[in-house]
């Protein structure tokens, strides 16, 4: 699948205390036949983790399942204790990283 990073996302979530080391990753865009596009992956930092794609007929719909999962790993201090922060992004999520309101790493913890 070739999917041109159009939104890309990385997010890193740590929790010392308890051993949680997380990563998950997004990208978004159209394929070479003009679809919506996007792929998740997400996991242990360190080790395989896991990978979902989804095909949208609009740019709206991709957008909408990126701001979903954005702010389902917004609320994970809440469920399981892990902070998440922005790692990397293209300049395009960001105007999706400011409405769910993850904030940027000032260093990799």
């Amino acid at each position: 699948m070739a999917v041109v990073d159009e939104i890309a996302i990385v997010l890193h979530g740590h929790n010392r205390d308890a051993d949680h080391h997380r990563s998950w990753r997004v990208e978004a865009g159209r394929d070479l036949f003009g679809n919506w596009i996007a792929r998740v992956s997400f996991g242990r930092i360190g080790c395989r983790g896991r990978a979902i794609a989804r095909e949208f007929a609009s740019e709206d719909e991709a957008r909408a399942f990126v701001r979903k999962g954005l702010r389902r790993r917004r609320s994970a201090i809440r469920r399981c204790g892990v902070d998440y922060r922005v790692v990397e992004a293209s300049a395009a999520a960001s105007p999706l990283l400011a409405v769910v309101g993850l904030a940027s790493s000032e260093s990799d913890r």
